[in-house]
């Protein structure tokens, strides 16, 4: 997440050379490629992740700090 970033509340990822950025509400692509088994576990997590990704969401709004969220395991 961007402290500057526009709505609707999204995450980028990274995978390699690649880039995506996915909304939070409903995992849905916004912009960029991620191979599909790297996509898949992307949304895996986010979904694990939900309400976290929501509240760094918030605070990133705010210019707050973000808590971590931990990865895949």
């Amino acid at each position: 997440m961007f402290f500057d970033d526009h709505n609707p509340p999204h995450f980028h990822a990274r995978y390699g050379s690649y880039k995506a950025a996915i909304r939070i509400e409903d995992f849905a692509l916004l912009e960029g490629y991620l191979p599909p088994r790297a996509l898949g576990l992307v949304m895996e997590w986010a979904e694990i992740h939900k309400d976290a990704l929501l509240k760094d969401w918030g605070l990133a709004s705010q210019k707050k700090p973000l808590f971590k969220i931990e990865p895949l395991t």
